[in-house]
């Protein structure tokens, strides 16, 4: 019994140091003085959308991370999107254009942001208002209203197709990232992180993104059996684990996002998904 317990332990450190090793070099983490830039600059934009349309100075207020860094799987590469609170008054006036007021609040939103940024690319694109800085960090604001029911916890405008609503359950989906990771140990979001840094460094030539990262991985660790004892999976197991799932996923084509269960689409970062993990597995 005794030997038996030594040789566990002795397999847990082989396992947990080459993990180590594995990692060591390849720090794609945001570290604190990033953080502290992406705060300064949250609040900025946050305060001028605020001034905009909430008439009264606020750098807190109405503003929510969302996207990777809002479900805490981004890395220092990593785009840092806002969704910014509108009132509902806005909706309404906006949704009495004649032609796609849903383009037309983007570029308020723009300009109540090119106010504090005067110097920086910015620019409205379909759903989003995006901030380049000069650093190469980039933002993305996403405008919208709260929604009465909480199924479908936000709405924002596409302006695509001539205009059209659109909703989403942010919350939920955070919500489910963070319990899961808790469940694998900080796993679930280590691997979606490690799957961006391969991605970024190996494939950037490949449309890959964030939601169907977050939603694929977290879907293969749900549908896998999960180890016990904390014993850490090596990479390349991890990676055959979830090569198994994307053959099933992309044969399909269909994956839904975290929490919410709405569909993710898929169609333009199969390809990329598929070179990643491939990658992993070697």
């Amino acid at each position: 019994v005794l030997d038996k317990s030594f040789a566990w332990v002795e397999l847990k450190i082989m396992i947990l140091l080459r993990s180590y090793w594995m990692r060591k070099g390849y720090d794609y983490s945001i570290n604190a003085k990033a953080r502290e830039t992406i705060t300064m600059r949250y609040k900025r934009i946050t305060e001028a959308v605020n001034r905009r349309f909430w008439n009264y100075v606020n750098d807190a207020a109405h503003s929510l991370y969302v996207g990777s860094y809002g479900r805490g799987a981004a890395i220092n590469t990593s785009d840092i999107d806002i969704l910014m609170l509108l009132p509902d008054a806005a909706r309404k006036r906006f949704d009495a254009y004649a032609q796609n007021g849903q383009s037309a609040i983007l570029q308020v939103v723009k300009d109540s942001i090119r106010e504090t940024y005067a110097t920086s690319n910015i620019r409205a694109d379909g759903q989003v208002v995006k901030i380049i800085f000069t650093d190469g960090t980039k933002f993305e604001v996403v405008p919208s209203f709260k929604n009465r029911w909480p199924a479908r916890d936000f709405t924002y405008p596409d302006a695509n197709m001539g205009g059209r609503w659109l909703s989403t359950n942010l919350k939920a989906e955070q919500d489910a990232m963070d319990s899961k990771n808790k469940e694998t140990n900080g796993s679930l979001k280590n691997l979606c992180k490690r799957i961006r840094y391969i991605r970024d460094a190996y494939y950037k030539s490949y449309h890959l993104s964030g939601i169907v990262i977050d939603s694929f991985v977290y879907d293969a660790i749900g549908r896998s059996q999960w180890p016990d004892g904390g014993i850490e999976l090596t990479e390349r197991q991890y990676a055959r684990m979830l090569l198994s799932r994307f053959s099933m996923v992309s044969a399909c084509g269909r994956l839904n996002a975290t929490g919410s269960r709405q569909e993710v689409d898929t169609r333009s970062s199969l390809d990329g998904l598929g070179k990643v993990l491939t990658c992993m597995a070697k």
